[in-house]
């Protein structure tokens, strides 16, 4: 509406100027009357400069709103009372647009007090920085971690500790690293990830900063206590019925606390000692394997590592998997989608995790007529090279699931329980993982996970 009325007063002073200007062309070349070549010229001089001195008001008025925008001042106001037509009309819009942009200032003001009192709330400490190093926010908890007050720029954890200065200032977006820091009040495990939005010559960098030493330090005791229970279980079981027999062989040699003559001993109690004897020695060399086993757990040898065609890993394994106690009777298949796809790892180590997955399948599947074994290789969601295997046998129940890696931890029989523990360190020596999910009578499946 401004618009057009501004447009028609233009064109309604340029016309009458235009009009006039041709009039004033025809007296004079008529030789008309000079006193109206003079009139014309005046009102032609009177139009110019009002249609000049109007715009030149409208632009002062639209200049001094934009540079109040520009510098953040919307608290400008145009007067409407004294004004007329286009001019009111065009300060009644500025004052509206004035209006709207304190309004959404408010609302701006009160969202990012909003989202600073989130970010103190959090336990979680959160920094974020620019591209050189000026530090825009830091919350109270990350204040809190890195025991100062103050932070201002990211040079000033040099001071802190010059290896989370170094670990910060290399970290690259979207990576995690764990650093120890020793503070006034000891060593804490800080877990660092970042985070970046922006363009590159105005990119933020958002780093959020964890004491996790609370949780390792709950979740080693609880590993302990679980390894503790299994061992005490394990080795119980081996010499309490060594103590009872010992006990046992010695109430034969003795009377009334005193040891029996020879002539009392008969051919019946040598045969009873030398059976009690042996089944000491059986309980005794169970024991010795225990402890033997407990020794290659944690002798993992060091990963030597190469690269190697998942196809070529799986021709070696598939020969194992049917020299393997009723492997023939299993049906096992091997399924990848690319020929070419190749690990960075200990081929030898991997053989022997994928073994012994292949392994524990068939023993879970023993009395499974239709028993299917799947082994796959691709790539998971996070795009991490991954061997899975996979069957339709019975299951893991949910606790056990807690407590499957645990070593010495077994559901069979005749199992040492070291198998899965192995397993785990060995692909948690390659920096990879291994992992299980299990649907109880329906599949499950333990898959290997690689980083690199």
């Amino acid at each position: 509406m401004i618009s057009k009325r501004l447009y028609i007063n233009i064109i309604i002073s340029v016309s009458l100027i235009a009009s006039l200007s041709i009039l004033l062309g025809y007296l004079i070349f008529s030789e008309q009357s000079a006193r109206f070549s003079i009139i014309c010229s005046i009102t032609i001089i009177i139009l110019t400069i009002s249609l000049i001195s109007y715009l030149n008001r409208t632009n002062r008025n639209i200049r001094f709103f934009f540079d109040s925008v520009k510098n953040d001042d919307s608290n400008l106001s145009f007067p409407v009372d004294n004004k007329k037509g286009n001019l009111r009309e065009l300060h009644q819009s500025m004052n509206n647009v004035n209006l709207q942009i304190q309004s959404l200032k408010i609302e701006n003001r009160q969202q990012e007090q909003y989202f600073q009192k989130i970010l103190e709330l959090l336990a979680t400490g959160i920094i974020t920085f620019n591209n050189k190093g000026f530090i825009h926010h830091a919350n109270s908890a990350a204040k809190r971690l890195l025991t100062t007050e103050v932070l201002t720029h990211l040079q000033q954890m040099e001071r802190i500790d010059k290896e989370l200065f170094w670990t910060i200032k290399n970290l690259k977006p979207y990576e995690r690293h764990l650093v120890a820091v020793n503070t006034k009040q000891g060593e804490i495990q800080l877990l660092l990830k970042s985070s970046s939005f922006g363009s590159d010559e105005n990119e933020l960098t958002i780093l959020s900063i964890q004491d996790i030493k609370h949780e390792l330090d709950e979740k080693e005791v609880d590993s302990w206590m679980r390894l503790i229970r299994v061992l005490m279980h394990e080795i119980m079981n081996s010499i309490t019925p060594i103590t009872s027999l010992s006990e046992s062989l010695s109430n034969i040699y003795q009377s009334e606390k005193k040891p029996v003559m020879p002539q009392d001993i008969t051919e019946k109690t040598i045969a009873t000692t030398l059976q009690g004897l042996n089944v000491i020695k059986e309980q005794g060399k169970g024991l010795m394997e225990f402890v033997e086993s407990y020794r290659k757990l944690t002798c993992i040898p060091k990963p030597e590592m190469k690269l190697f065609r998942v196809s070529e890993l799986f021709s070696r394994v598939k020969i194992l998997a049917g020299s393997l106690e009723k492997g023939e009777n299993k049906n096992i298949s091997f399924i990848y989608d690319d020929p070419g796809l190749e690990i960075f790892a200990d081929e030898n180590l991997v053989s022997l995790v994928l073994i012994n997955l292949i392994k524990n399948a068939m023993e879970a599947n023993e009395n499974n007529p239709d028993c299917k074994i799947e082994i796959t290789a691709g790539r998971d969601l996070n795009d991490h090279k991954e061997i899975c295997v996979s069957d339709n046998g019975p299951g893991v129940s949910k606790e056990n699931l807690e407590e499957i890696f645990i070593p010495f931890f077994t559901t069979r029989e005749k199992g040492s329980g070291i198998g899965l523990s192995v397993s785990k360190q060995i692909m948690g020596a390659h920096g990879g993982t291994l992992k299980v999910r299990s649907i109880p009578d329906k599949e499950t499946v333990f898959c290997m996970s690689f980083q690199n």
